[in-house]
């Protein structure tokens, strides 16, 4: 439902009668709504505004901060609570809870939940209605992800053998709709931008010991991706776990395996390469001084190798997740709880007030952000970091590609490869007709066979007549039934008509790199969109076309513009697509040409703020 931009209509507030009847509905549809979650979702002193949309749908949120409720039909009848208003009430709707923390992605990804990919609690399958709101959890998060809707009870869910849709979902983490808020948050430190993992903070020691029991291994991971590639194939009636919007590439598949399995590497609840599981009490145990001690240890290596100034400002959680769990010991479980600071705001802020980094917290969403590193600081300069050889090679070639990116010019040419229709022209004067060639070369074929065949007319050099060979190469299947064939061409005309029977291709060249792809080169797409109020957004999609990495490319616009970036998947199809915060359209054009060497004929703008 807010997979795509959709701009309101109108926005108005709602008068003291509409406030009530608001909250009767919520009321009745909501059986766990008291009285005091909905004072609490709908605060009786401040002003509460209701969004027209074109599709009739109704949004409800607090004046200046978050959409709460949404009216599907816009009659009362489909109100559902926004991800907002279940951080706030997280019983206000039954939920799901999902088998492990990766399947998110695919809900996150704007896919219908399928029974397979649910967690059945040891006393059964909870009843529930075709048609009832359903939110969807992930294991070890209170935090609801998504909300949406029921296609069939528990009794037909048993008789189906718990195959098939389970939700349908119509609002989850980071559409539209969550973008739509003044200030968009997270609950938690479990919420990443493409996947929703346990909170940090609720994992106790044997918390932890019991989801390293519960996660699916890596085999057990392997099985739920072919069980989500055999839907597809539906040879074998093997269910998937999730319902995409459209089918995935089972590659995509396989590469969200490998990083569900590096992200629970960090949440330390795998099991070792060999399959056994490491007990890390028999080989290390560590006392409250010793995990401080290895905490700031890993700090500094994460400051020494991985954290430049230039990725600054940094989440808390991204640092710990993606920096600081990296750089401990093999065989080590770095577990925030066991050291003296338990919490990880609280170990970053004393950091903080030793001098060695500067952060800030935000308290509406309840994180703290790094924001500089004093690398003057003598806890820094007197520390050696280890050198890793493996790691520092990765880390080398990555940024390499991160400072040469600029330097590498970019070459487009664009190919032709012979099809059946001018096979017959390659084959008469020996042209191989598996090989790729230029527009010239393949000028130089058709006219290198009217030469061997001497099809000029005498009369007009200019003129050529077509043989049955030529004429078919060059019209066969192009010409109307029941018109006649010509039999002369202009010599202008038949360079180009010959090419346009042959298949195009296009080599993209980018340095070293060099891809070769079928059909025409696709143009990049910057698009500029108005969101709800006054906020505009630039999005930029089509960047494989032209070997430019996302990631690095966001990093830049996010420094260059001073604004907010985000790299997300395209949903239904392949590849990345980048948003910036801010009408950009005509800067950001023009830094791809001047620093990624993209023609401009090669960059289709496109801008919805403008009636």
């Amino acid at each position: 439902m807010f997979k795509k931009s959709v701009e309101a209509k109108s926005q108005q507030r709602l008068s003291g009668a509409d406030r009530k009847k608001l909250k009767r509905a919520i009321k009745d549809r909501f059986p766990n709504a008291s009285d005091p979650h909905i004072d609490l979702l709908l605060p009786p002193k401040v002003e509460i505004t209701v969004s027209k949309y074109p599709n009739r749908v109704l949004v409800y949120g607090l004046e200046g901060d978050c959409p709460m409720f949404y009216d599907g039909d816009g009659r009362g009848s489909e109100i559902f609570p926004t991800v907002y208003a279940l951080w706030k009430v997280p019983d206000l709707l039954p939920a799901f809870t999902l088998k492990g923390g990766e399947v998110s992605r695919f809900v996150l990804g704007g896919a219908d939940l399928m029974f397979p990919g649910i967690q059945i609690p040891a006393e059964g399958l909870p009843s529930f209605s075709a048609g009832e709101p359903w939110a969807v959890k992930v294991p070890g998060n209170p935090a609801p992800i998504a909300v949406g809707t029921t296609t069939m009870s528990s009794t037909e869910a048993l008789k189906a053998g718990l195959r098939g849709k389970a939700l349908r979902i119509s609002h989850y983490y980071r559409d539209t709709l969550w973008e739509s808020a003044e200030n968009c948050h997270v609950p938690n430190a479990g919420f990443f931008e493409d996947v929703v993992f346990e909170d940090p903070a609720l994992c106790s020691p044997s918390q932890a010991s019991d989801s390293c029991q519960d996660a699916p291994s890596v085999g057990q991971m392997n099985a739920i991706s072919n069980e989500h590639i055999g839907d597809s194939t539906a040879a074998d009636g093997t269910p998937s776990i999730l319902h995409p919007a459209s089918t995935e590439d089972t590659s995509v598949t396989n590469e969200a395996s490998e990083q569900i399995t590096t992200a629970m590497v960090d949440l330390q609840v795998v099991e070792d390469a060999a399959g056994i599981e490491s007990n890390v009490d028999d080989h290390h145990l560590l006392s409250v001084e010793d995990v401080d001690a290895l905490l700031d240890k890993c700090l500094l290596q994460a400051l020494h190798t991985t954290v430049k100034d230039k990725d600054l400002p940094m989440p808390g959680s991204i640092l710990w997740s993606s920096h600081v769990l990296p750089c401990r010991p093999s065989g080590i479980t770095l577990d925030i709880k066991k050291s003296s600071y338990k919490k990880l705001s609280k170990w970053l802020q004393s950091k903080s007030a030793s001098g060695l980094i500067s952060v800030k917290e935000d308290k509406h969403k309840k994180e703290v952000t790094l924001s500089s590193v004093n690398r003057n600081h003598l806890d820094y300069t007197s520390f050696k970091p280890e050198k890793k050889k493996v790691e520092k090679n990765e880390q080398s070639t990555k940024n390499n590609a991160n400072e040469g990116q600029f330097h590498k010019l970019l070459d487009v040419v664009e190919l032709y490869k012979p099809t059946t229709h001018v096979n017959p022209i390659f084959a008469a004067i020996g042209a191989d007709t598996g090989k790729l060639y230029s527009a010239s070369d393949a000028s130089q074929i058709v006219f290198g066979y009217i030469e061997k065949e001497k099809l000029v007319k005498q009369t007009n050099k200019s003129i050529v007549v077509l043989d049955a060979t030529l004429c078919d190469a060059l019209f066969k299947g192009a010409i109307k039934k029941g018109s006649m064939y010509p039999t002369e061409i202009h010599k202008k005309d038949i360079g180009q008509t010959f090419i346009n029977r042959m298949q195009a291709h296009h080599v993209v060249t980018r340095g070293s790199d060099s891809v070769v792809r079928k059909g025409a080169l696709k143009p990049l797409q910057i698009v500029t969109e108005r969101r709800q109020g006054n906020k505009k957004v630039t999005k930029l999609s089509g960047l494989e076309s032209f070997l430019i990495d996302a990631e690095i490319l966001a990093s830049e616009l996010q420094k260059k513009f001073a604004c907010s970036t985000t790299v997300s998947e395209l949903p239904g199809k392949k590849g990345l697509e980048v948003l910036v915060q801010g009408g950009v359209i005509d800067d950001l054009a023009r830094h791809l040409v001047e620093q990624y060497g993209v023609q401009k004929r090669f960059i289709e703008v496109l801008d919805k703020t403008k009636k």
